[in-house]
This record gives C-alpha cells, sequence and structure tokens, in this order.
C-alpha cells in the first residue's frame, strides 16, 4: 500500500509539472504575441536611429486592470505552489522558478513600453544589465526610449550639443525662431549630435558680404572666395556683382555697412578713413617726416621738390603727359613728374558727410621744371601708413634722378624704390628695439650714420593703423607683377645680403643688383 501511495503521489506531482510547463509556455507564447505585433517605426535620413513607438491597445480589449487582477491572484497561488514543491524537491524546483519568472514578466508587461526588436529581453536584460541613459546615467525604466550610437536615451535627455534643445520628431518653436529638430535629421560631429540647423549655424561658413551662408556649387561642394591677409570669405558671384572694395585695405563691404564715396570711384571703409589724408597742407608733416627719414639713411635730396595731393582724374591726366619715366601700376597712387605741367591739387579737406565727402575745394597749380624732377603727385583720401609708403616711393624715384641714375629697367628702378617704401612702413609700425629689418641694418653697418629716425606720428600708432601698415608690407612683399613684386624681391635680397648703399653703387656702376 505504501507503494501505491507513493506512486498516486508522483502521478500527482506530474500532472502538476505538466500543467506548470503548459500555462508557462502559454503565458511565454502569449508574451511574444504581444511583442510580435509591435513593430519599430524606422526613419532614415543623413543619420538613421530608430524610434520607438508604443502600441495602443484596441478598443474591444476588456480593460486590462481586471486581468491584471486575475493575473496577480493565479501568480501569488502558482509562486506558493511552486515554493512548496521546491520545498519537497529541489532538483524540479529550478522549472517552478522559471515559471514564476515568466509569469512575473507577463504580469509586468506594459501595453505602452516600446518594442525594440534589437533591445534584450527582461530576462536577458536582468542577465546582462539595466538599460542606462547615455544623458542622464539613470536606469530607463518603462516607457519611450531611443537607441543610438550604440546606446540607449531617454528622448528628453537626447540633446543638440548646440543649442541644449532635446532632438525631437516634432517641431519646437522658440521665441520667433522654427527649429525642426528630427531624430531622422540630425548630424554626428564625433561623439556629439547636433540638430541639422545648428549644425550648418555653427560649422557652414558665411559670406562676409552678404552675410548669408555661402551656397555649394554644381558638385555639391562649398565654394567661396578669401583674402589672402584679412581672411574675409565670400560668395565667388560678389566679384562680378559690382560690390564695393575699399581701395586702400581691398576689403569687401558688407551689407550691414556703408563705406565712404570719395567721389571718383573709390570707396573707404571706416577704419581707413580714420587716418585718411585728405587735402596737401594735411599732407606736408608727413611728406617732410620722410625726407628726414631718407636724410638720417644718408641719403638727402639736395632740392626742394614740391608735393601736392591730387584727386583720380588729375593723377591720370598728369601720368598720359608724361612722355618718360617709370612704368606704373594698372591703379597709380603716385608719380614722380619730370615734365611741366598744370595740375589740379585739392586745397581743403572735404567735409564728410554720411557716406559722402562734400564741398571738396581744388585749385590749378602751374609746375615748372627747375631740375630733373618737377613735382611728386599722391592720390588723396588715402590713409597715413599708405601715404606715406607712396611718398617714400616716388622719393627714391626722385633721388635716383637727382643722383644721376639714368636708363634703369623698370625691374631695377621700381625694385630698389620698392625697398625704400618697405623700409620706410617698416619703421613705423615695428618696436623701436627692432625697428629696422635686416636690410635697413645692413645698410646703417656700410653708411656713416646711425641715425634710427622715430616713427612720424607722435604717440605711436593704433593696433587698427598697425594692422593696416601690415597689410601693406604684405602687399609689397607678395606683389606678383614682374616690375614690383620680382623686382623688390631681388632688390630686397640684394640689399639684405651686401647692404643698401653697396647695392646703390652696383647698380650705378652695372645697371644691376649684385648677386
Amino acid at each position: 500500500m505504501a507503494y501505491s501511495s507513493r506512486s498516486c503521489d508522483q502521478c500527482s506531482h506530474e500532472r502538476r509539472s505538466s500543467f506548470m510547463k503548459w500555462l508557462c509556455a502559454f503565458l511565454k507564447g502569449t508574451k511574444d504575441g504581444e511583442a510580435n505585433r509591435r513593430r519599430p517605426r524606422v526613419t532614415a535620413g543623413e543619420e538613421t536611429t530608430l524610434w520607438e513607438e508604443p502600441v495602443r491597445p484596441k478598443k474591444e480589449e476588456p480593460p486590462r486592470h481586471n486581468n491584471e487582477e486575475m493575473d496577480h491572484a493565479l501568480a501569488l497561488a502558482l509562486a506558493d505552489d511552486a515554493k512548496n514543491t521546491k520545498e519537497r524537491n529541489h532538483d524540479k524546483g529550478e522549472n517552478d522558478e522559471e515559471l514564476a519568472r515568466a509569469i512575473q514578466d507577463s504580469l509586468n508587461m506594459n501595453p505602452c513600453q516600446p518594442y525594440n526588436p534589437y533591445a534584450p529581453s527582461q530576462t536577458q536584460a536582468r542577465s546582462r544589465g539595466y538599460r542606462v541613459c547615455g544623458g542622464c546615467k539613470h536606469e530607463i525604466g518603462h516607457g519611450h526610449y531611443l537607441s543610438c550610437m550604440g546606446m540607449y536615451w531617454h528622448p528628453q535627455c537626447f540633446r543638440c550639443s548646440s543649442c541644449r534643445h532635446p532632438i525631437r520628431e516634432t517641431e519646437v518653436f522658440s521665441g520667433s525662431d522654427s527649429l525642426l529638430c528630427s531624430v531622422s535629421q540630425f548630424t554626428l560631429l564625433g561623439a556629439d549630435p547636433y540638430h541639422k540647423l545648428c549644425y550648418k549655424e555653427l560649422h557652414h561658413p558665411k559670406c562676409d558680404v552678404c552675410l548669408q551662408f555661402i551656397p555649394t556649387n554644381r558638385t555639391g561642394l562649398i565654394e567661396y572666395r578669401a583674402h589672402p591677409f584679412w581672411g574675409q570669405k565670400y560668395c565667388p558671384l560678389h566679384e562680378h556683382d559690382r560690390t564695393p572694395r575699399c581701395c586702400s585695405c581691398e576689403k569687401m563691404e558688407p551689407r550691414n555697412t556703408k563705406y565712404m564715396s570719395l567721389g571718383d570711384g573709390r570707396s573707404l571703409c571706416m577704419e581707413c578713413l580714420d587716418s585718411a589724408i585728405m587735402d596737401t597742407g594735411e599732407c606736408q608733416p608727413l611728406y617732410h617726416s620722410i625726407r628726414d627719414y631718407y636724410e638720417g639713411m644718408n641719403m638727402k635730396l639736395d632740392q626742394q621738390i614740391p608735393m601736392l595731393l591730387v584727386e583720380r582724374q588729375a593723377l591720370n591726366e598728369a601720368m598720359e603727359g608724361e612722355s618718360k619715366g617709370p612704368h606704373h601700376m594698372p591703379e597709380t597712387r603716385g608719380l614722380c613728374l619730370s615734365e611741366e605741367q598744370t595740375v589740379t591739387s585739392i586745397l581743403r579737406r572735404p567735409r564728410i558727410g554720411a557716406n559722402r565727402l562734400l564741398d571738396m575745394r581744388t585749385q590749378p597749380q602751374k609746375l615748372t621744371r627747375r631740375c630733373e624732377v618737377t613735382a611728386i603727385l599722391v592720390l588723396f583720401g588715402l590713409p597715413r601708413l599708405l601715404t606715406g609708403s607712396i611718398l617714400a616711393h616716388e622719393l627714391m624715384h626722385g633721388w635716383l634722378r637727382l643722383k644721376g641714375y639714368r636708363n634703369l629697367k623698370a625691374e631695377i628702378e621700381e625694385g630698389i624704390c620698392q625697398v625704400m617704401s618697405y623700409l620706410w612702413l617698416e619703421s613705423e609700425i615695428l618696436p623701436s628695439t627692432s625697428r629696422y629689418g635686416q636690410a635697413s641694418t645692413s645698410y646703417a653697418s656700410s653708411s656713416s650714420s646711425s641715425y634710427r629716425p622715430p616713427p612720424s606720428k607722435k604717440g605711436g600708432i593704433s593696433h587698427t593703423e598697425k594692422k593696416l601698415g601690415e597689410f601693406f608690407l604684405h602687399q609689397i612683399a607678395n606683389d606678383t607683377s614682374s616690375a614690383y613684386g620680382d623686382g623688390f624681391r631681388a632688390a630686397y635680397a640684394a640689399v639684405n645680403k651686401y647692404g643698401l648703399r653697396q647695392t646703390l653703387n652696383h647698380i650705378r656702376l652695372t645697371e644691376g643688383f649684385p648677386v
């Protein structure tokens, strides 16, 4: 009878185990069915991410809270039965523990929880660890979450690295601006996500003239022009749409800034206007300081050469009337006259209006020839340092003629004149301890004079004016013309190597530079 009793108990236990296995499989199948009915919505753009969308229960389904109460009661009964069975048979308790976990997973299943086919199951999550938000570093519970860049995120934690607003699928309005923040359209810079508009605002170059994003060309590349010294970036079309350019520093006029019109087709930016010289009387102190500079370099000019500030038209007319002399640049700013002419000069500084000059007074002046040089003409309205560099250049032409240097090639004469212009600019913008470059130092070692002229402007120069002077030095050193560019570089190399005096002597004897 004892044997028969054990057989009945064993049969009862086997029936109960079979029922538990069936119920476990049923519950797991229910969970898998719920999962399979969820479909993720995948959005594709420049960066493809997976946005989890919850599955809403059908309207005809009964309220879930009734089912949950029944499931909860059934789970308690089964868990209690599993506990008793585990005490009786430890080896067979593993099946009951698995059943309890399956029931608990079924009860914890939330119809609003997103489905992610790539995310681990609840059981796998327990063994591998919880999902941790890549933003706030907290656990991601039930509800929406985002899988991106190999991490999980709360939707509110996946933010743009620039504006710090969440990257969403809906439009976000901030003040008068509208930002379209789409998960499927964001840009990664390294590991940092950006809204496309924010990334464009930060990294897409804007035109410094029209202040708009520089468009792409036909091949999809961003194409723009950049000033070699100032770095000003602008759309290629502005080179042909008559956008004003400063006649001094060559910067293009931005749309939100007005340049000063000089009335002869030239425009001047406000920075250059600040130190511009407008009439002959205003230029006289600068002219005399440059003559003193020549005298300090043991290159005194024995003749008093008249100097006039003139308009663009008067300079062009004087250049046409000059039958001989040095070559001129396409845009002539100065001229060393050797012929008798009548020239109209600026008598009084004009008034400065909103964006043009007013009440300019001029007077004609007849120039008579008393020596090899009749006069020096300089274009009005240029900054002090540019005006001075032009005067230093033209005075060297005068010095060469007065000293008997005849029929020099353009590269030789213009090259050595550019060297004197360059050295004078250096003396104005460099500190007094290193005011002269190697070229003038080499000259001083071969000259009987140790004179070091101070800057011609009392009180020194401003940072803006110093930057302008550096630009004028850059222009001289990087000129691409054969006479002014190649000639300067050959002359400067010779002066650096042999000194100014020996170079001038070599030019007198051979009409060329020493090598």
